[in-house]
């Protein structure tokens, strides 16, 4: 119905009759709305203000990160394309300056940022499992011993070396030290307190690391292939070899070192100012059992025992002398006997996850996300040797039998990456509810009877025994290439192919990454396994 002509009564945000003041802007006989700032506007606009704030502190830090990154890369290009005007020694002086940054800043947060009141009030408890802690522990240590012996390297040809030799292993030391502490102590806060300069001091530590784990590979292919000046040449002595194959032996330690640093660090920065809800934080964890899983562990074993045996005389070969025929026959043989069996088993555990009944996990989580891209990233890695070498293969000579089972071992990797990604991706995004839980929201359904369905389900068991036994593979082949099984650049046909320098770019990008892959692959159907 029309309000009446005589009505000049107006309404309020809440539906209450006032009479409307006049604005003197306003012409006589008309009314204005006056709507008043509520406090769903004003909390609106608080929440608005800080997704805004929040967006331009990660785009500023962000673009702090890409700088440094850039201006690492091009140092680094620039020692290797023209290594007179920058040199190695250049290197390590900016990479020097950019850790003693990182440990000022990693200081200040431990002894002031992270000590204000109200500064941590929440913590992800997704965030930092015990599994990438642990890793940290490891290779931060492995990764302090390669320090230790290139100091010992330079410390025995003092000479003829120059002192940033020695320097920049010891910063080394103390970064690599004092940033696992750091990471295992921290790695779970929600930081409150002092937003912007926290995300531009963990992406300025992203990127150093980043840089470092470019940087790797290059002091120790001059260190395998000898690449020494004739006044600095290693002494023919025990200590001086020793410290030069552990070196070469322990890099890989490191560029895992730095990739997991980079990846906990990158869950940190999303985490810079989160409020966790409580009903987001998890009251019961799952805990790791062996219980009923019988075929999973027998497989797995058999796949690793196999595997070492097949390793040690790789290795036996090849530190005797150049790897023969038939070294190299077993070793693809192995291969192309697990892969196939690795691809029907993920197969498999994605066909029961689809047959589950559980609900999907919809909740935003920056360390799931994360995972999600480090598996997808990470793959690449293989992935683009696998494609190369099919090609070198297919314009050569594919029915070479030696060539024809590094085809089959090249197709075969590309189709396991990709399986078992969908594995675990599908894994992870499933609810993981308690069984504590589900009693808390079902309480008339007896916790005893959900109990024992739980362990009485074939699909849950099957997922158990399938992650366990993909576990294990992936132990064995992480194993295998970290510790010097490299028959990808020691066969010499993708090498011959693209020649030494492109070939030798292409392994050092693609087996770290493939490594890690492996390393991480591990801790995700380890979740896998203990949500079934």
């Amino acid at each position: 119905a029309a309000p009446s002509k005589s009505s000049s009564h107006t309404l309020t945000p809440w539906g209450s009759s006032s009479a409307p003041p006049r604005l003197a802007s306003a012409p006589p006989g008309t009314s204005t709305i006056h709507y008043e700032k509520s406090w769903l506007y004003r909390h609106c606009s608080l929440q608005q203000r800080d997704r805004q704030a929040q967006k331009s502190g990660q785009l500023f830090s962000g673009l702090l990160a890409l700088n440094v990154v850039f201006l690492g890369s091009a140092f680094i290009s620039s020692m290797i394309f023209n290594h007179v005007a920058i040199t190695l020694a250049d290197v390590w002086i900016l990479l020097s300056i950019l850790k003693v940054l990182c440990l000022c800043w990693i200081i200040y947060y431990l002894l002031g940022t992270s000590r204000q009141p109200h500064a941590v009030l929440y913590r992800d408890t997704h965030a930092g499992p015990v599994w990438i802690r642990g890793s940290l522990l490891l290779f931060g240590t492995f990764s302090i011993l390669l320090n230790v012996f290139q100091i010992g390297y330079s410390v025995i040809q003092i000479n003829c070396k120059s002192k940033v030799e020695i320097v920049f292993p010891s910063i080394e030391i103390l970064f690599v030290a004092t940033q696992a502490f750091f990471l295992w102590h921290h790695s779970k806060d929600c930081i409150q307190v002092q937003h912007n300069l926290t995300r531009c001091g963990l992406m300025l530590t992203i990127a150093t690391n980043l840089l470092l784990w470019l940087l790797a590979p290059f002091p120790t292919s001059l260190l395998a292939l000898g690449n020494e000046t004739d006044s600095c040449t290693c002494p023919n002595t025990t200590t001086c070899k020793v410290f030069q194959k552990g070196y070469i032996l322990l890099y890989p330690f490191n560029t895992e070192y730095c990739l997991i640093c980079c990846s906990v660090l990158y869950v940190m920065w999303k985490n810079v100012g989160r409020r966790i809800s409580h009903h987001h934080i998890a009251h019961v964890k799952p805990k790791f059992k062996l219980q009923g899983v019988v075929f999973g562990p027998l497989l797995g074993a058999a796949a690793v025992i196999i595997g070492i045996c097949v390793f040690m005389m790789y290795q036996i070969q090849a530190t005797g002398s150049a790897p023969n025929y038939q070294v190299f026959v077993l070793y693809y043989s192995y291969y192309i006997v697990l892969l196939p069996l690795m691809c029907v088993v993920a197969v498999i555990g994605t066909i029961i996850h689809t047959l589950e009944k559980r609900e999907l996990d919809t909740l935003k989580n920056p360390t799931r996300s994360l995972d999600v891209v480090l598996l997808m990233g990470a793959a690449l890695g293989q992935i683009a040797m696998s494609y190369f070498s099919i090609v070198a293969i297919v314009a050569t000579n594919p029915r070479d039998m030696l060539n024809s089972l590094i085809l089959s071992y090249s197709v075969l990797l590309i189709f396991q990456y990709i399986t078992q990604n969908i594995f675990i991706i599908d894994g992870s995004n499933q609810e993981r509810v308690s069984v504590l839980e589900l009693g808390q929201e079902f309480r008339r359904v007896s916790l005893s009877y959900i109990h024992t369905y739980s362990h009485l389900s074939w699909k849950r068991k099957a997922l158990k025994e399938i992650s366990f036994f993909l576990v294990l593979c992936n132990i064995i082949l992480w194993i295998m290439p970290t510790f010097g099984a490299h028959p990808v650049f020691e066969n010499g046909l993708q090498k011959s192919f693209y020649g030494y320098s492109t070939w030798f770019a292409i392994v050092n990008f693609g087996l770290p990454l493939s490594v890690f892959y492996r390393m991480h692959s591990v801790g995700g159907l380890l979740e896998v396994y203990v949500s079934a």
